[in-house]
């Protein structure tokens, strides 16, 4: 993105994909695109929400077809009386009951397994179950080796049979710039980091396991987020469900986004805070909430509250859309809250040079009090980190659980973040990381742009490299999954509850180790498999996200 401030593109320029490459775009509508200008059109200076962002803000979320949305509803309707007409042949043994069921001697103790809250599991996602947990037997790079396995109890049980089905070209692995393989300078030194250190430390950073490349990789992290400390952890997803409850606490106040990912849920729920949801990338319902937090105070008492929180994703991986963060930073500062940024996602998949959002829309790291990613995805490796100013680090170290419970980094994992890292700053000598970080945004763009071209309903920010393509229907789920699969192309699908009742998808992951010889060929079957189950449902009418009816009711999960 161009930094604010700056003049935008000159007229007939290339707007930058992903901060690197793109092709021009036309009219906008809150940074939406609406078709082309005519060609002796000149565009001037493009200013949206306030002079905020310099550039289009492409993202876009089609309505759900009114026909489609009934059809999906009467699916989930026709599973769920075939449910209960299953239960009742279960209950007169005329069906054999495979699920966990509590012991007659038991009947009088609180129960184990609540039925009800089971019948989902056994009457819909058993039908399904085959499309998830496939065993891959390789490293999860571009193409993949899966074991092939056969259930002859409708997905109760599975069998394997021994044969191993090569060559998948995988489209759902978090493995945005390719670091994720078998070899190469990272799997190298961290081999020889593994001969020097062993697999394991034994211990937690405040005993026996602080190691020096612990400190080497935390300041790393650091110069590469722009921050003044940062602090690694072994597991992303404690990195959040952790650190948050030792920054807030009764007494504080948490805005969170309808569509933060569970670690984030956990984390604010722990904390005691009072949260409150705001719709999803939503400034005028984010603002709302701030400035009743402002007036009215903590409920009751109406006293000030201690502090408030804004929860929010760079990439949000559901829907493939990208937060709105210099409107976020704008109403932080003119409200004086906190900013907490989950960049899992993100770092490493935007920006010019990877270093995620921040960058991506040419912002300070400054104005984020909290930098929270993962090493998970770009970097081909584990664990989490938080960067920020000295002070906070210093704090977490001391207050984190964390920090203070939990097992180190393993040395050769740590190693392979640090050489990716280097990769990708341009630190190894090469210019290997930043054409990667290039290749993830070239293969984005097509790769989105192919897709709607055939018809399919695609969400998200274009710059994304998380797709979300629409299935809608509970039966196609599973018939999606399973058609790609037979074409030798792995994907991921999901549906309720994961998402909304009627928007279950396939969510496609971008990679920079994707040829486009293999981008056309998922392409091409995807294209087949979209004719053969009637997935292409797009009318080409854009909803913008600031344009969708705004909810004026916010909801408390708890209060003081």
């Amino acid at each position: 993105m161009e930094r604010p401030g700056r003049a935008a593109a000159a007229p007939g320029s290339q707007p930058r994909a992903n901060g690197c490459s793109g092709a021009a775009h036309g009219a906008l509508r809150n940074g939406y695109v609406r078709g082309l200008p005519a060609p002796d059109t000149q565009i001037k200076d493009i200013v949206h929400n306030g002079g905020l962002y310099k550039r289009p803000f492409n993202e876009a979320f089609e309505e759900t077809p009114m026909l489609v949305a009934v059809l999906t509803y009467v699916g989930y309707g026709v599973l769920t009386l075939f449910g209960y007409l299953r239960d009742f042949m279960r209950q007169w043994k005329i069906e054999k009951c495979q699920h966990a069921t509590e012991r007659e001697e038991q009947k009088d103790f609180v129960p184990l397994y609540q039925d009800f809250e089971n019948f989902y599991n056994r009457n819909l996602y058993m039908r399904i179950r085959d499309s998830w947990n496939r065993p891959i037997c390789s490293v999860p790079g571009a193409k993949v080796d899966m074991m092939e396995r056969v259930s002859h109890d409708y997905n109760w049980t599975f069998t394997y049979t021994g044969r191993v089905i090569k060559g998948i070209i995988n489209m759902g692995s978090y493995n945005y710039l390719g670091f994720a393989q078998k070899d190469g300078t990272c799997q190298e030194a961290a081999a020889e980091v593994l001969s020097q250190y062993g697999a394991g430390v034994c211990s937690t950073r405040q005993e026996m396991g602080n190691l020096d490349k612990h400190e080497e990789l935390e300041k790393l992290v650091a110069r590469f987020l722009g921050v003044e400390s940062a602090m690694a952890y072994g597991m992303g997803f404690a990195t959040n469900s952790m650190n948050i409850p030792a920054l807030v606490g009764k007494g504080c106040l948490i805005l969170s986004d309808e569509l933060n990912h569970a670690s984030l849920v956990l984390g604010a729920r722990l904390s005691g805070a009072t949260i409150r949801i705001f719709k999803h990338n939503n400034m005028q319902s984010l603002e709302k909430l701030l400035k009743d937090a402002i007036v009215h105070g903590q409920p009751r008492t109406r006293r000030p509250w201690k502090k408030i929180l804004i929860l929010v994703e760079g990439i949000y991986s559901m829907e493939g859309s990208i937060v709105r963060l210099p409107e976020v930073i704008a109403l932080k500062k003119k409200y004086k809250s906190y900013l907490y940024l989950d960049e899992a996602h993100s770092i490493g998949a935007l920006g010019p040079s990877g270093r995620g959002v921040v960058e991506y829309f040419g912002l300070s790291p400054e104005d984020v009090d909290v930098m929270m990613g993962t090493f998970t995805k770009s970097f081909g490796a584990a664990g989490g980190y938080i960067g920020g100013k000295k002070e906070l680090i210093d704090y977490l170290r001391t207050y984190s659980h964390s920090a203070v419970y939990a097992t180190s980094l393993s040395p050769p994992v740590v190693e392979q973040i640090i050489t990716s890292m280097k990769c990708i700053m341009g630190e190894d000598g090469t210019t290997v990381g930043k054409a990667r970080v290039q290749q993830l945004a070239e293969n984005t763009r097509y790769f989105r742009r192919r897709l709607k071209e055939m018809g399919f309903i695609i969400y998200g920010n274009e710059d994304s490299p998380v797709v979300p393509l629409m299935l809608y229907m509970p039966a196609k789920i599973g018939a999606f999954g399973r058609e790609m699969l037979k074409r030798n192309i792995g994907v991921v699908v999901v549906g309720f509850p994961a998402t909304p009742i009627i928007e279950s998808r396939a969510r496609f992951c971008l990679s920079a180790a994707h040829t486009k010889e293999m981008l056309d060929t998922a392409l091409k079957e995807i294209n087949e498999v979209g004719d053969l189950l009637q997935l292409k449902y797009s009318r080409h009418r854009l909803v913008p996200l600031l344009d969708r009816p705004f909810d004026e009711t916010t909801y408390e999960e708890t209060e003081d």
